[in-house]
């Protein structure tokens, strides 16, 4: 099965339904499976008085609440159908994750086909159970989470009847330094809970999520914008969208590359088996009733005669017909 490529559109259209149009053009430029979009009222989602993130301070408005920022950023119910129904006519999965109860019924109407809860829901009890009764496959980000925290919400959503659920490692910080990725935590991951595994990234560059599949990541996330010059708090550590499409090929040559797993010749190999490898060979002339020995053999190339790992089979053994020098030896 392929590797699921979510382009996190997240957003970077500003509030403009025009811009998240022409995201959805760029993630199918890309090749990427699905585009990503957040759903939200702003105001049931933070308080008055939440502070922005430090990332989200570095740029634009510094004076401006968290709440402020995101209610500059919504898109209005109405523009999320409009946007689905073009993600269907591009035919790439839409997706959207949801900041609160109201937005996550919206989206259940809009038939999404699995749920991507964020790194900031997962203690979010309620949020976890409303989620997990709607009854679809379900991608859970784990940043800034513990072990425990995981494991709680594993249990959750376990014990309100999720059947298929997915775990993407993540470090919660834009962009994420390179010594702060520990890739290696989703093989934790994988040994710990037995359930498929991802990885949502947050670095600059597209290598860290390309070794992710190589280390068996089933689903990749990554944010991506028209513009990192573009105002708004996550353009800066978002892929642009050649960048996107970039990442999306290199992960589709390590899935090839990558193969069954069982260590046996390729068919190109097998053309060059007797070519690269070696057999036994007359290394001085040798005439009919000679024993072979270690002065009248060597070995050398092509590989289609007696090979070398029967070196001692032929030792001692009574030439039957007279061989020149270089002459494949045969018993």
């Amino acid at each position: 099965m392929s590797v699921f490529i979510i382009a996190e559109a997240g957003v970077n259209h500003n509030g403009s339904l025009e811009l998240a149009k022409k995201l959805v053009d760029a993630a199918c430029y890309a090749g990427a499976d699905c585009i990503k979009f957040q759903t939200f009222i702003a105001k049931n989602t933070v308080a008055k008085e939440a502070k922005k993130a430090s990332y989200q301070e570095q740029s634009d408005n510094l004076d401006e609440s968290q709440l402020e920022m995101l209610q500059k950023l919504e898109l209005s119910f109405d523009e999320f159908k409009n946007l689905k129904l073009y993600c269907d006519k591009k035919n790439i999965t839409f997706l959207s994750t949801g900041f609160d109860i109201e937005s996550l019924h919206f989206l259940n109407d809009l038939e999404m086909p699995l749920w991507k809860i964020p790194s900031g829901e997962i203690t979010n009890y309620p949020y976890l159970v409303q989620i997990a009764n709607f009854n679809k496959p379900i991608i859970l980000s784990t940043g800034m989470a513990t072990q425990k925290e995981v494991e709680d919400a594993v249990n959750v959503l376990k014990e309100n009847k999720v059947n298929k659920l997915t775990i993407l490692h993540c470090t919660t910080e834009y962009p994420t330094p390179m010594n702060e990725v520990n890739l290696l935590a989703m093989r934790d991951l994988k040994n710990n809970f037995n359930l498929e595994v991802g990885y949502s990234d947050h670095t600059m560059g597209i290598e860290v999520p390309t070794a992710a599949v190589a280390l068996g990541a089933s689903v990749i996330e990554k944010h991506f914008t028209l513009d990192r010059l573009m105002e708004g708090p996550d353009h800066k550590a978002s892929l642009e969208p050649k960048e996107l499409r970039k990442m999306v090929q290199n992960i589709r040559n390590i899935e090839k590359a990558l193969g069954t797993g069982v260590k046996e010749p390729t068919l190109s190999e097998l053309s060059n088996k007797e070519v690269a490898r070696k057999s036994i060979v007359a290394k001085t002339e040798i005439l009919e009733g000679e024993l072979f020995t270690e002065d009248n053999i060597t070995v050398k190339r092509p590989g289609y005669g007696i090979s070398p790992m029967k070196w001692k089979e032929v030792i001692g053994k009574v030439s039957k017909k007279n061989f020149k020098e270089d002459e494949l030896i045969e018993i």
